[in-house]
């Protein structure tokens, strides 16, 4: 018998658990809520933990379906039953070493939509958007970060969470041609319709004061840029833009953002000067409480990844296609021409003719015979002496 949790009131014998690990596609289709929760209760160990994260990504990777269809039902029941902060620690850790960029990147939007629209995890959205000024909301932040890296506009709703706005409006700005694609203004369309739910309430009401959230501005202007014109989400944003408090942001501000100077400092709980993104205001310059946003290398190195991968599938597609065009041509030929005795032959007949020509002599103009407009030109003088 194994005992689990620190109560005691969760007893199975260890052949138990065994069975119901093997069983676990089956049972997840069909057992619903009452099998989450024989998971959970067993998972209250740190080992069989681990275990139920690493086989839930598996069965959600080879299974596209599930994911689909049961995988924010799965993954709501589970924070409730073991703490959402530990599941989705847990599945980012396993995230961050994922070699499946296609199962990453569409992992993490799943997790990024749950997180920023299930109630049960408002706890957890209230713990990031103080990652500023608290140690574990900065800490959860950064356990986030690497594998958010997988979806652009995942990283950038987590930044708008957070409230690390100029690292949003960094990571707009590095979007290149090969990032804005169909999937990529499919889930900004998504992020712009949440941006007008109760969630972002704050961040709305932060556009009362542009002088203070430039950042913020500026990062959502980024993204209105980035939309088409004609498309719902570019009207709704810029609908809501439009009721930002006119001539409240001057020249020299808008400066300050394109140079990349912080702006507009926030007294933290210890009194000391913070920034937007985080940036202590100290004498030694060094970060101490603040996020390190020096560079996108963390971002563009994954990115880069997916880039890579998208062109290696266009050339093998390409190469694909040419080759089925070339076997239904040679389909549509006659067997004869086919054949490989024809082929030799003609090959054969190809190469003796530039031989031949070659050792054949020059003629003369004398001993060409006359063409068509010499033979009309002697008939006409001819006719011209007959007469």
């Amino acid at each position: 018998m194994a005992r689990f949790g620190g109560s005691g009131d969760c007893v199975a014998p260890r052949w138990f658990g065994r069975w119901l690990y093997s069983h676990y596609q089956r049972l997840l289709r069909a057992g619903g809520a009452r099998i989450l929760d024989i998971h959970a209760c067993i998972a209250q160990d740190p080992l069989h933990f681990r275990r139920l994260a690493v086989f839930l990504m598996h069965n959600f990777r080879v299974d596209g379906s599930l994911l689909e269809r049961r995988g924010a039902l799965i993954i709501r029941r589970l924070c409730v039953l073991l703490d959402a902060e530990r599941v989705y620690r847990e599945l980012s850790t396993i995230l961050e070493g994922e070699a499946d960029l296609d199962f990453a990147c569409a992992m993490v939007q799943a997790l990024n939509l749950i997180l920023l629209t299930s109630s049960e995890l408002s706890d957890l959205r209230e713990l990031l958007k103080q990652s500023l000024v608290n140690a574990a909301g900065k800490d959860l932040f950064v356990s986030f970060y690497a594998p958010w890296c997988h979806s652009p506009m995942a990283i950038v709703s987590l930044c708008l969470l957070a409230q690390t706005y100029q690292h949003a409006c960094a990571v707009i700005q590095s979007l290149v041609e090969e990032d804005i694609n169909a999937k990529l203004l499919i889930q900004l369309d998504k992020l712009i319709r949440l941006l007008e739910a109760p969630i972002f309430a704050y961040l709305r009401l932060q556009l009362l004061e542009p002088r203070r959230y430039i950042w913020l501005l500026k990062a959502l202007y980024g993204l209105l840029m980035v939309l088409p014109q004609q498309s719902a989400a570019f009207k709704i944003l810029r609908r809501r833009l439009k009721t930002v408090p006119s001539n409240s942001v001057n020249d020299d501000q808008l400066k300050r953002t394109s140079s990349g100077n912080h702006y507009s400092p926030i007294l933290n709980h210890s009194g000391s000067k913070i920034t937007e993104d985080g940036d202590m205001d100290q004498d030694n310059g060094n970060l101490q409480n603040g996020f390190d946003f020096a560079s996108l290398q963390q971002f563009k190195k994954i990115q880069q990844q997916h880039h890579m991968l998208a062109k290696s599938r266009a050339q093998l597609r390409d190469s694909s296609t040419s080759l089925l065009k070339f076997n239904v041509d040679m389909s549509m030929c006659p067997t004869w021409i086919c054949s490989s005795e024809y082929q030799i032959r003609v090959h054969a007949r190809h190469e003796m003719v530039p031989k031949a020509e070659s050792q054949q002599s020059p003629t003369s103009e004398t001993n060409k015979p006359p063409s068509r407009s010499s033979r009309r030109g002697l008939g006409s003088l001819a006719d011209l002496t007959c007469s």
